[in-house]
Order: structure tokens, then C-alpha cells, then sequence
């Protein structure tokens, strides 16, 4: 679950935490300043959460964020996190997952990557006999030209974007 943190703009008043929509919108509203006087804006604090930085959340997006967290599984969030953070592509209310050209393996390095390549035949039918004598360095310093790596949630993965 994401916890996240609503730091009021107005310095007399103290933020609170929270983890839905729901339990923001509650704590928002009965949230008084020092004075007495109810507090309007927040900034939404997020500590280590690459979906959270790559949308770009805020006080207008929150509720949605919420949806995509209950909603998407978690290849499109690594699709959405890849797609914006790494390759440039901007996030809206209306965006999708499948909106972006990106290509995504769940490997651990450019190496595996190559082996994986070789594996599923990328390369053609490669006899028995030659597979011993493979340079998947060679084929991983290669594919690095247009291939490039990212961390996500702690899980290391290969990408291209399109």
C-alpha cells in the first residue's frame, strides 16, 4: 500500500499521512490551522514511490492516482514509470498504459538480455553444436545501443522506448 503525506502550504498547520483518497479527503477537511481557519492546499509528499514522481501527483491528480493503483497491474505502472520518467513522454488524467511505445524485459542485465534473445531465436536457429561459442557479451554491449536499464520497486528491468 502507498503511503503518502499531506504537507499544508500554511506554515501554522501540521500535514497528516495517508493511504486512499477517501481517508485525504476526510483529513483535509478537518484540518484546522493554529488560528482555527481551514487549510486549503497541500503539497502531496511521496517517498520512493516511481509511479507517484512519474505522474507527477498532486492535490488535482490524487484521486486518480488512487484509481491506477487499485486498477493497473503492475507491468502497465512500469510501463507508465518507463514511458514518462526514462523516454519523455508526458502523463495525463486520460492516459493509458498502452499509449506508449515501450518495450519492456524482466531481466537483470543487458547479458541475460542477450541470452534471452539468443533463447527465443532472435537470431535464427543456432545449431547445438555452436551454442558453447556465443559471445553474450558481445551480443549485451550491442543491444546496450538501444536498450538501457532501470530499477523500479527494487526489480532491475530492461527497456526500449519506441
Amino acid at each position: 500500500m502507498t503511503h503518502l503525506y499531506a504537507q499544508p502550504y500554511d506554515i501554522s498547520a501540521t500535514g497528516f499521512y495517508f493511504k486512499s483518497a477517501k481517508e485525504y479527503e476526510t483529513s483535509a477537511k478537518a484540518l484546522r490551522n493554529e488560528y482555527g481557519d481551514p487549510v486549503e492546499e497541500f503539497e502531496i509528499q511521496f517517498i520512493d514511490c516511481d509511479l507517484a514522481e512519474a505522474i507527477g501527483l498532486n492535490q488535482v491528480n490524487l484521486a486518480r492516482f488512487f484509481e491506477i493503483v487499485d486498477e493497473w497491474d503492475e507491468w502497465e505502472k512500469q510501463q507508465v514509470i518507463i514511458a514518462v520518467g526514462e523516454c519523455g513522454y508526458a502523463f495525463d488524467a486520460n492516459t493509458a498504459p498502452s499509449d506508449f511505445d515501450v518495450e519492456i524485459h524482466e531481466v537483470c542485465s543487458p547479458r541475460k538480455l542477450a541470452e534471452q534473445f539468443v533463447e527465443e531465436g532472435l537470431y535464427g536457429e543456432i545449431p547445438e553444436s555452436l551454442q558453447f561459442y556465443i559471445d553474450y557479451d558481445a551480443i549485451a554491449r550491442d543491444l546496450v545501443v538501444e536498450y538501457a536499464e532501470v530499477e523500479i520497486a527494487g526489480k532491475t528491468l530492461i527497456y526500449r522506448c519506441g
